[in-house]
């Protein structure tokens, strides 16, 4: 039996697995985003109406949340090796099955199924990592593994978006064939196998209520937009839903004899901050991108393939951040790098509450590469503190609890800024509408545009219209900022409840066990 630092110092070929590990990483964190540009073909090839066709992104989503959950007690069941390699051929196969699916309903079906083998990737891919690597190079690993998680959504728009214009939209499912196999094989050769404690039984009520919960949840927020949420029946029943299943789930585990999410996890301090920091880096990670394309493509008018590449540089800026940040966490108290990263993601969405539709391409790109400094510079020493002080077995668990709160984060920030703007846009239409009146000054200046602003024409109604609610959108976006600006201070708050890392102590024996 070995500890947890032989298991460091006795992984041969680490480099390989560390590649094999991001690619499995990076297919799963593309697929959260990459089918999006891919909805209206996918909707005229599978006979869908625009409503149905939404349940291709929400069944993924809402299959992956739930699935992440069980993830440590698979692991210490079946062997972390054997699911991670087992999962990343059921997620390549599905894959394979969407990109021929027929009908809607294989589709739907194929991507639950997708988000189930899924979900198991980024939780299993960071915990073996932590295990390969000594400590005093995690923040290295964690910025490698990083770029594949943050990246990964990021770039997923502009690379289905190349692939459906230029082959076809099932592409975008057929990309990870290849990649999946090589990783399959790499992992299958490479990758240590780690015994973990063994737990003989699954707690089946904790795991119920909290998938409850969760389903309520995610269908909640995505169909709240389309259903007027809370004007709709089925919105209501969804978050009564997932607030009886959450309820349920706090009370089980504080009172059950063994919750699949054990109790001490939460003992450490570091950790639970780090929740509630990934929690913000989630809703801030996808919100914003989420808000940029239809700004770029809206507002400024610019072409799909433009938007892209005017988008690519937030990841560029996060790859960067990862690869510094992933070195300077071994030398400096990785509390200050998250510091800076979080100065860095404020001042990004400041200068983004400024934003007009003739903001300057140059600016946008500038604000944009300091985003993604900003999150790189978060998300490496994130993990370094987070997990410094947990003990071996208990990493998977929460990796993956990391994992869940990230993507309900994510979840939430969409779907809070996607209504914001929704009704701030409407608000304030209303309010600029009402000085549009035949005392406005424009409207009695005389000359050419006082008569293209008519409102006694039907183009100059049109115009008119047209203008305010193009001056309200921009308003709303600026709101929106302003909402995701105030979630970073809480998150940054949290710098003061975490420890230093400092010396670990003698692994203890008992921590895991490699098998030959």
């Amino acid at each position: 039996m070995e500890g947890q630092g032989d298991t460091a110092q006795n992984t041969p070929k680490r480099a390989l697995i560390t590649v094999c590990l991001m690619i499995a990483t990076l297919m799963q964190a593309l697929d959260s985003t990459i089918a999006n540009v891919a909805l209206p073909y996918m909707q005229g090839s599978l006979s869908a109406s625009y409503d149905q066709i939404t349940w291709v992104l929400t069944s993924y989503v809402v299959m992956a949340a739930i699935m992440t959950a069980p993830i440590g007690w698979l692991a210490s069941r079946f062997g972390r090796k054997n699911l991670f390699i087992a999962c990343l051929a059921g997620f390549t196969i599905t894959s394979m099955l969407c990109g021929i699916a027929g009908s809607l309903t294989q589709m739907v079906l194929y991507r639950l199924l997708q988000g189930a083998f899924g979900a198991a990737l980024v939780p299993l891919s960071q915990a073996t990592l932590l295990d390969i690597y000594p400590p005093e190079r995690r923040g290295s690993a964690m910025a490698i593994w990083g770029m594949g998680v943050m990246v990964g959504p990021i770039l997923g728009p502009t690379l289905g978006g190349y692939l459906t214009a230029d082959f076809n939209w099932r592409y975008v499912f057929f990309v990870n064939l290849p990649f999946g196999i090589v990783a399959i094989l790499g992992l299958l050769f490479l990758m240590p196998k780690v015994k973990l404690p063994a737990r003989t039984s699954f707690d089946w009520i904790g795991f119920s209520v909290l998938s409850l919960g969760l389903a309520g949840l995610q269908i909640g927020l995505d169909r709240g937009e389309e259903l007027d949420w809370l004007s709709s029946t089925t919105i209501i029943a969804s978050f009564i839903l997932a607030g009886l299943g959450f309820y349920l789930f706090l009370v089980h585990m504080l009172t059950a004899r063994t919750p699949f999410i054990p109790r001490m996890i939460f003992n450490d301090r570091n950790f639970v901050a780090g929740l509630i920091t990934m929690f913000s880096v989630g809703m801030v990670l996808l919100a914003s991108s989420a808000l940029l394309a239809p700004f770029l493509e809206g507002l400024g008018n610019y072409p799909v393939a433009t938007a892209g590449l005017v988008m690519a540089p937030r990841g560029i800026g996060t790859m960067a951040a990862m690869m510094v940040a992933g070195r300077l966490s071994n030398r400096v108290d990785p509390r200050g790098i998250m510091l800076l990263g979080y100065l860095l993601l404020g001042a990004s969405l400041a200068m983004q509450e400024t934003w007009t539709q003739d903001e300057a391409e140059w600016m946008m790109t500038v604000t944009i590469i300091i985003q993604g400094l900003g999150l790189g510079f978060v998300f490496v020493p994130l993990q370094v503190v987070a997990f410094f002080t947990m003990k071996a077995e208990l990493r998977t668990q929460g990796a993956a609890l990391l994992s869940l709160v990230r993507n309900v984060g994510s979840a939430i920030g969409i779907s809070l800024t996607s209504a914001l703007l929704d009704h701030q846009t409407q608000y304030e239409h209303a309010d600029l509408a009402q000085f549009i009146t035949p005392f406005a000054r424009p409207l009695q200046a005389g000359g050419m545009v006082t008569r293209m602003l008519d409102p006694t024409s039907r183009s100059g109604a049109a115009l008119l219209n047209s203008t305010i609610n193009t001056q309200a959108q921009v308003i709303a976006y600026i709101d929106d900022y302003k909402f995701l600006l105030m979630t970073v201070l809480p998150a940054a708050a949290c710098l003061l409840l975490m420890r230093k890392p400092g010396k670990l102590p003698a692994a203890k024996p008992a921590h895991a066990e490699v098998m030959d």
